[in-house]
């Protein structure tokens, strides 16, 4: 496996892992007040669009060139970084 494909799967392990916490998360939101509903849900479509882009980086990572795969892994990276703070933020707030 070359270094490329680690890193799509490191990136597809992770996208799983915020899949099941935002699962978690959004049955909290179900089972929430009314007020915590709506926080709740607010936070979960803020993870959900960055999950999204997250996932748009990892197709872009998937399907770049060789020579470019080195540039597109670094916006790449700054997605999961951005992601992993919010869902740790988001984790945090409603535990």
């Amino acid at each position: 496996m070359n270094e490329r494909d680690a890193y799509v799967q490191k990136m597809k392990a992770k996208l799983d892992e915020w899949n099941a916490e935002l699962d978690k998360l959004s049955a909290q939101a179900e089972a929430a007040e009314a007020d915590a509903k709506l926080e709740y849900q607010d936070q979960i479509d803020e993870l959900e669009k960055l999950r999204n882009q997250a996932r748009q980086k990892l197709g872009e990572v998937e399907s770049a060139s060789d020579d470019a795969w080195a540039d597109v892994r670094q916006g790449a990276e700054a997605a999961l970084n951005e992601m992993n703070n919010a869902f740790s933020n988001a984790l945090k707030r409603f535990k």
